[in-house]
C-alpha cells in the first residue's frame, strides 16, 4: 500500500512538472511576442521622431525666411522717410 502511495506521488509530481513546462512555454511565446511588439513600436517611434525633426527644421527655415522678408519690409518703410 505504501508503495502505491509513492507511485501516486510520483504521478502527481510528473503531472505538475508537465503543467509548469507548459506554462513556461506559453510565457516564452508571450515574451517573444512582446519583444516583437516593442521592436515594432521602437521603429514607429523612430520614424515619428525623424518626421518631427524634419518638421521642426522646415518650420525654422520658414521662420527665417519670414524674418528676412520682415526686415526687408521694415527697410522699405523706414528708408523712404
Amino acid at each position: 500500500m505504501e508503495e502505491q502511495t509513492i507511485w501516486n506521488q510520483f504521478d502527481t509530481i510528473e503531472e505538475r512538472v508537465g503543467q509548469v513546462l507548459e506554462i513556461c512555454r506559453s510565457l516564452q511565446a508571450d515574451n517573444e511576442a512582446l519583444k516583437n511588439r516593442v521592436e515594432s513600436l521602437e521603429k514607429d517611434l523612430e520614424v515619428k521622431v525623424e518626421a518631427e525633426q524634419k518638421y521642426q527644421a522646415e518650420r525654422e527655415q520658414v521662420r527665417s525666411k519670414i524674418d528676412g522678408l520682415l526686415l526687408k519690409l521694415e527697410g522699405l518703410v523706414v528708408g523712404p522717410r
